[in-house]
């Protein structure tokens, strides 16, 4: 064998290694599948579903499975969307929504459904539809709330096949006709109306009360006053009873003596010139008085 020769079968070999070398790095390279945390890839093995890779370091058999689908599992929301809708009393309205979601299991999601975003939206529009139709308008206006939860509520159940998870559907704007808003606009300018006369009507029965209330309040105190005149004159008289009783007939001239007295003086006080009548007994009245106080004892 010739240096030629030995040569050729050298680079011969070095060939046939270098090409094993390379197909077992190729064969490493794809049976290695690194998968980021916000995807997951679907496996195929002639056409048929294998498996679904999660985030991190895979390994699947190479040139016998293929990642035919990357998904991203990260939430999505749906554009706005307006559909109208009938309510339950006949009013004609537009709803826009809102719908989040995120793919839960891909291998249903590829499989089963082609158009995620068009299939949800569709059915939200029909779920919104239904629901506001069995509620009056100002049901809806008033418990927006409770129709979102439904709205979820239903559109969960109807994407479970398709492995995905609606995290929330929202009311963005309910819209009314020109006709319908007027008419309410009117509705509410009565029902102001309605409002102010009713607070008008409590405030003059309210001051119609306090003014009974006072007019009650004096009356009670006018009365005690006269209660209370008359139980000082009935004392008086009391007293003067008693006096009768235990000194005679004496002292009760002795008061009428010295009342009159009283009243004399009185008048005498009275500024100006000015004539004063004077009873004729008046000079026996005085006598009567001092004799009286002189005999008291």
């Amino acid at each position: 064998m010739n240096i030629e020769q030995m040569i050729a079968e050298l680079v011969g070999g070095n060939i046939v290694l270098l090409i094993l070398a390379a197909l077992i790095v190729i064969a490493i390279l794809k049976a290695i599948r690194i998968v980021p945390q916000s995807e997951k890839y679907v496996v195929e093995r002639f056409g048929k579903l294998r498996s679904v890779l999660g985030p991190g370091i895979n390994v699947i058999v190479p040139f016998l499975d293929q990642v035919r689908h990357k998904v991203s599992v990260l939430e999505r929301q749906l554009p706005s969307a307006s559909q109208d809708a009938i309510t339950a009393d006949n009013v004609l309205v537009t709803v826009e929504t809102s719908v989040f979601y995120r793919i839960l299991e891909p291998e249903k999601t590829v499989y089963r459904i082609r158009d995620v975003d068009a299939a949800i939206s569709t059915t939200v529009a029909g779920i919104v539809r239904s629901g506001i139709g069995e509620m009056e308008l100002d049901e809806v206006q008033s418990n927006r709330q409770q129709l979102i939860a439904k709205i979820q509520d239903q559109i969960a159940k109807a994407v479970d096949d398709w492995g995905i998870e609606v995290t929330r559907a929202e009311i963005l704007d309910v819209n009314l006709d020109q006709a319908t808003r007027e008419a309410m606009l009117q509705q509410l300018n009565a029902e102001r109306a309605r409002r102010a006369q009713v607070t008008e009507a409590e405030g003059t029965k309210r001051s119609v009360e306090l003014n009974a209330d006072a007019e009650l309040y004096a009356a009670e105190q006018e009365a005690k006053a006269r209660r209370v005149t008359a139980d000082a004159e009935a004392y008086a008289t009391e007293v003067v009873a008693k006096a009768i009783k235990v000194h005679g007939i004496e002292a009760a001239q002795y008061q009428v003596a010295l009342k009159q007295v009283e009243a004399m003086a009185e008048i005498g006080k009275g500024a100006g010139k000015q004539t004063i009548m004077l009873p004729s007994n008046i000079v026996d009245a005085f006598g009567d008085a001092f004799k009286m106080l002189k005999g008291k004892p």
